[in-house]
């Protein structure tokens, strides 16, 4: 099972909003699996159920997981990523329009949530053991 890196408390507290999003489970798990896919070939100490051992990745994880989540409801992207793939579509005589962003299948992952992953160390190396 895939682990969600913040809470909705903690999502709430990022957006500086008294409360999350109705659907912050699901927007924050999402989330987390494309900071999962962003951090594909990283090493960090875990424990037995993947999560990270030390509190400055664990941080790092859920500022970045939170990071993304407001990234996406900024650009209007639900997680799905069919905001990206499309910016305009009809059904009459059919008619799509590309969108600019990122391209299909391309993770797109938040500026911040990047910087938050690269200042905790968890970037920018190969595989490796880096603690």
């Amino acid at each position: 099972m895939a682990l969600t890196y913040a809470t909705p408390e903690q999502l709430a507290a990022w957006l500086g909003t008294a409360a999350p999003p109705a659907d912050a489970e699901r927007l924050l798990a999402r989330a987390s699996a494309d900071v999962d896919a962003a951090l594909l070939t990283a090493c960090y100490p875990v424990d037995s159920t993947g999560a990270p051992t030390r509190p400055e990745h664990a941080a790092a994880l859920a500022a970045a997981a939170c990071a993304q989540v407001e990234y996406q409801v900024a650009s209007g992207e639900d997680g799905t990523g069919a905001a990206a793939r499309w910016s305009s579509v009809s059904a009459g005589s059919i008619s799509l329009t590309a969108g600019a962003t990122a391209p299909a299948g391309a993770l797109d992952l938040a500026p911040r949530a990047r910087l938050a992953l690269q200042q905790a160390g968890l970037t920018g190396h190969g595989v490796g053991l880096p603690w």
